[in-house]
């Protein structure tokens, strides 16, 4: 899936923005059930959505109310991150969940091993949850590799508890892998910006301001 623009990457933070100058021309990837925030931007469904194995299946306290929130909604394009069982058991979970898209695709772990390496030069086997990446990160690495000429992220933040989508406040994972690896790609020069001040003052990204008379983007 090729990006000719802007694209956002919109996580599960409890805050997010939404990004100076959102139009038509960007495209937006959510990540699990973070496309609840789209409501309040006036945006009935994202462009593609990136989405953990155990959010369709899963029993803990999370990937239930992934479910509950996404009931009824639909995105365009839907990436599942290591789901292991077929894809007739995959659309036999969305069916159930009752969530749409326009096409579906099934993303292994070695896939997601091959796109972190490409984009950032870093391999990481993934081994456990400490050093693997969160899927907000990988979706950053998904918009890069795809070419987008700018990446803002929004509802991302390395440092936060909780989830927009449930009150239970719970622990996020990855925060040494997702800050690093943030790191690792501005030093590398990638267009990677954040809609939210206070993770632009926590990690140091530059907030974004929209794109000037001059098609410049800032």
């Amino acid at each position: 899936m090729p990006f000719a623009g802007p694209v956002v990457v919109l996580g599960s933070a409890p805050k997010s923005h939404k990004p100076t100058g959102l139009d038509g021309t960007y495209r937006i990837i959510s990540v699990n059930a973070s496309q609840l925030a789209l409501q309040s931007w006036g945006i009935d469904a994202p462009d593609v959505t990136l989405m953990g194995y155990n959010e369709v299946e899963g029993t803990n306290t999370s990937a239930v109310e992934v479910r509950r929130v996404l009931a009824g909604k639909r995105t365009g394009a839907l990436y599942v991150l290591a789901w292991r069982h077929g894809r007739e058991r995959l659309e036999a979970g969305l069916k159930a969940i009752g969530y749409g898209c326009d096409e579906a695709h099934i993303v292994d772990r070695y896939q997601r091993i091959a796109l972190l390496h490409k984009v950032s030069g870093r391999l990481n086997l993934e081994l456990d949850a400490e050093t693997k990446c969160s899927n907000g990160i990988i979706a950053v690495l998904f918009a890069l590799y795809n070419g987008a000429t700018a990446v803002i992220i929004s509802g991302i933040n390395p440092h936060s508890a909780g989830h927009v989508y449930n009150g239970v406040n719970l622990a996020r994972k990855h925060v040494r892998m997702d800050a690093e690896t943030l790191a690792r790609l501005v030093s590398l020069g990638y267009p990677i910006y954040t809609a939210d001040p206070q993770v632009s003052e926590a990690i140091g990204l530059p907030l974004w301001q929209g794109i000037d008379h001059d098609g410049v983007r800032t």
